[in-house]
């Protein structure tokens, strides 16, 4: 490994850290995968769904089907 590569290697390291959402976000508009976008929400959505499936909302949620 080159002594450049192993210093951006290094920098990368020590910079900041994302958290998933934005490394999805950085990498849809990175890559122009914007087609991705409404599969991600309706994953979202349907994980949302499940959560709130099992607590007192459930009544409610019901009630939308």
């Amino acid at each position: 490994m080159s002594e450049d590569a192993n210093n951006d290697f290094e920098a990368e390291a020590r910079g900041e850290r994302t958290g998933l959402t934005r490394e999805l976000l950085d990498f849809l508009v990175e890559n122009k995968k914007w087609w991705l976008a409404p599969i991600v929400v309706s994953i979202l959505l349907l994980g949302l769904l499940v959560l709130l499936s099992g607590t007192a909302a459930a009544p409610f949620i019901y009630t939308l089907f």
